[in-house]
């Protein structure tokens, strides 16, 4: 089974929802640290898109992300997902490290999407199919790692893309930010192609293709560099 038969399975909520808070309006610390980083990469952007979860994971939902924003960086978005890290309080005994450590990020190429909000749409649930792994299986992602399942589909929205899986990058657009709650580092996810995935074998293999590459936003419609 590949991402996109699991993705298939664990469709995103329907609606964009703005974020919900606690019944017992507690703080979201967590989450204003992680906006406050990306209003400095993109000022002005205050109300960016955003995509939220609908019932929250702790309450029985399929999605553990609690929402997803995406940013305009010009000729791509740029996704930041909210909840691998603690965005609310402080539950974890490490004061160090903010719940998982890390959020999830993506950049998406927008020239010549098919239909733009389909795509946008289907980052999130790859972002939430992702922190799921992490989520029930403790699998913790890092930088200079590959996602390969062995699909052959496209991992866009209607899988034509050749790009089929990912590595894992420390985003270099936006910056490891103390919060509160501690350490949160950002990990982008970098599509590419079945034949540059089965080069790879280990995080050197992964730092020379993304070197070779040049580039973290991911284009649908780009040929294999192998």
């Amino acid at each position: 089974m590949g991402l996109l038969d699991i993705f298939k399975k664990n469709k995103p909520e329907e609606k964009p929802v703005a974020p919900q808070v606690e019944p017992e309006e507690v703080e979201a610390v967590g989450w204003d640290a992680i906006e406050k980083e990306f209003l400095r990469v993109y000022p002005g952007q205050e109300n960016p898109k955003h995509y939220g979860t609908v019932i929250k994971w702790m309450l029985g939902g399929k999605n553990p992300l609690d929402g997803i924003s995406v940013y305009d960086g010009g000729d791509y978005w740029h996704f930041v997902s909210f909840g691998q890290t603690e965005i609310y309080e402080k539950e974890c005994d490490n004061k160090e490290i903010s719940g998982y450590g890390y959020e999830l990020t993506f950049k998406l190429k927008k020239a010549d999407l098919e239909d733009e909000e389909a795509e946008l749409r289907n980052i999130c649930g790859i972002l939430q199919m992702v922190a799921r792994i992490t989520f029930t299986k403790g699998e913790l992602f890092a930088p200079d790692e590959f996602i390969y399942t062995g699909q052959t589909q496209g991992i866009d929205a209607f899988q034509k893309s050749n790009l089929t899986g990912f590595i894992c990058v420390k985003d270099p657009t936006v910056e490891t930010i103390d919060t509160p709650n501690g350490r949160v580092e950002f990990l982008e996810l970098v599509g590419m192609t079945d034949a540059e995935l089965k080069t790879l074998s280990n995080k050197a293999s992964v730092a020379e293709l993304y070197a070779k590459l040049g580039s973290d936003v991911t284009d649908y419609h780009r040929e294999s560099i192998v």
